[in-house]
């Protein structure tokens, strides 16, 4: 009999958490000769989501267990935790707000079970419920990531896929500190296939992800997947190394050809300097975003801490 693992992420989800399991049990009770385990992560929340994780544990202890960590680690940290707990043969990760459809958790494991494909992911082909801005800088997010990083990212992939243990195993040994999940699922490849769907908004309460939490999330994973910024601060200073110089030219030049005549305004100076001053800030704090990863992996923090798991 295979074993499949679900992982749940959660962080504030006390509402969320009766509606998800009877949801996802309703599905997975038809599957034919599998066993099912619950891994719900509570990633430091601050309202009754470990309560509830309690209570279905009471009600099905083999089946339902619970981690939670000493504080809010953030959902990289609460993923890489589930996988870790983890011990079926296959493997899925779900989001707690129903987002994530339950329906096609028989499909993914009948793929997983009949073909060579090791992964079955899902992405979303609309973004039905969001704001236009962050519809168009999500798109963008994509596009940009795709044509800097050599590590190919779905546009609209979720975090919602079921996985083989060889894949599970292959994404744990990735063990940087910080992590970004979708880049990780593609850098360690394996046959993946996309079942596509249209975007569910949650079923109760309201989404953690602000646009700031978003656009430092774009950033850490084109951070984490490519050099480009990096050379992109090269090909800047370079770019205002060379205007300078070519600017000088201009002042000799033109203080030869013409010698009564002035050189450029004092405005003219204060604008060049703050340029050059912009793009030396600019390329210091990529190389101190470089930096800062790096220093934070060799301090060899754990991932999360874990307070109580059963």
């Amino acid at each position: 009999m295979n074993k499949l693992s679900i992982i749940v992420p959660c962080y504030n989800e006390q509402e969320s958490i009766p509606l998800f399991y009877p949801a996802v049990e309703k599905v997975v009770n038809k599957i034919e000769g599998l066993d099912v385990e619950y891994w719900f992560v509570d990633d430091g929340s601050k309202d009754n989501s470990l309560a509830e994780m309690k209570q279905l544990h009471l009600e099905e202890p083999s089946r339902v267990h619970y981690v939670t960590f000493s504080r809010n680690f953030g959902k990289e940290s609460a993923l890489y935790a589930g996988l870790q707990a983890s011990t079926g043969d296959y493997v899925v990760v779900m989001d707690v707000d129903l987002q994530d459809p339950p329906s096609f958790l028989s499909e993914m494991y009948q793929i997983l079970t009949t073909t060579d494909y090791d992964c079955v992911g899902t992405r979303r082909t609309t973004r039905t419920g969001e704001t236009k801005l962050k519809s168009f800088l999500s798109d963008k997010f994509y596009d940009v990531i795709n044509k800097v990083s050599n590590t190919n990212i779905v546009n609209g992939a979720r975090d919602f896929r079921m996985m083989t243990r060889q894949m599970v195993d292959a994404v744990l040994s990735m063990t940087e500190y910080d992590r970004f999940s979708k880049g990780i699922f593609s850098w360690v490849g394996f046959k993946t296939k996309y079942l596509e769907y249209q975007n569910i908004e949650r079923v109760v309460g309201t989404t953690g992800w602000s646009m700031r939490k978003l656009f430092s999330y774009a950033m850490d994973g084109i951070i984490d997947f490519s050099q480009a910024p990096l050379s992109m601060a090269v090909w800047l200073g370079s770019g205002a190394f060379g205007l300078s110089i070519l600017g000088i030219i201009v002042v000799i030049i033109r203080r030869l050809l013409v010698p009564s005549s002035s050189t450029f305004g004092w405005a003219s100076l204060v604008c060049i300097i703050l340029m050059i001053g912009g793009l030396q800030l600019l390329c210091i704090g990529i190389i101190g975003k470089y930096i800062g990863k790096i220093y934070m992996q060799v301090k060899n923090r754990p991932i999360y801490i874990i307070k109580e798991k059963k």
